[in-house]
């Protein structure tokens, strides 16, 4: 098997599109802090050193399968693994991000895509690209809210999303933003975008970082996290191969 995979891998490019996670990082309001305490440190005399983590498990660049929105929908040790590695697709909205931050892709913005790249394949991974990762890891630029307190994130629309799942029977979707539905969305509490995808049993990846320069199409994507059992979130070491 390796001297098939092998030559597949030589000479190409891995991006890694995981931020790492830390104290004090832009997070969902509700959800507390990371907390972090070094058990054994060798800086301090011990033989090694470990740390306790305390995090919840949407934190940082994270997955959240159908249970995290689902009643009984599949939990993280029930995703299996061959599903772990899939065609990238990049769905690009940046620049009218730059100029419009409420932005949402729309049904044109996937028949550009189809023209230029065919087809958008059965069971791929749908990343869209905002630029949104370039805010972080500062909260105040990612939440992006106004004077009233309403904010203004990028996000996905219900009818790329609803073509994405009915019309292209796609595996997964991610995003650079911390939530799946736009700013002006969820500061009504309106996570009704997020629901539906989960509730699709399909799973998703929040908070992605480094998809500039990634081709929009012809790429692989592989997405790992641990496997908790009955987990409902876990961060994610997301990377892409192209």
């Amino acid at each position: 098997m390796w001297q098939q995979l092998a030559p597949l891998l030589a000479n190409r490019t891995f991006t890694d599109l995981t931020h790492a996670f830390h104290p004090g990082q832009p997070h969902f309001a509700a959800f507390p802090d990371e907390q972090r305490e070094a058990l054994f440190d060798m800086d301090k005399g011990d033989g090694f050193t470990a740390h306790r983590y305390s995090i919840v498990g949407q934190w940082g660049t994270h997955v959240d399968p159908p249970s995290h929105f689902i009643r009984d929908g599949r939990t993280l040790d029930q995703l299996p693994v061959q599903d772990m590695v899939l065609p990238l697709v990049v769905l690009d909205i940046a620049s009218r991000a730059s100029v419009d931050t409420d932005a949402t892709p729309t049904l044109t913005d996937i028949d550009a895509w189809e023209e230029r790249n065919g087809k958008i394949p059965a069971g791929s991974f749908v990343a869209l690209r905002t630029g949104w990762s370039h805010r972080w890891p500062n909260a105040q630029e990612m939440a992006n809210r106004d004077s009233e307190g309403i904010s203004h994130t990028p996000g996905w629309s219900r009818e790329v999303l609803e073509f994405l799942v009915e019309e292209r029977n796609v595996a997964a979707i991610g995003h650079e933003q911390t939530d799946t539905d736009p700013g002006l969305a969820t500061s009504r509490q309106d996570f009704s975008l997020e629901t539906y995808i989960l509730a699709k049993d399909k799973w998703q990846i929040e908070l992605l970082a480094n998809l500039d320069g990634l081709p929009e199409s012809g790429a692989a994507v592989i997405a790992t996290w641990a496997k908790p059992l009955g987990g409902s979130g876990f961060p994610a070491r997301v990377f892409a191969i192209h």
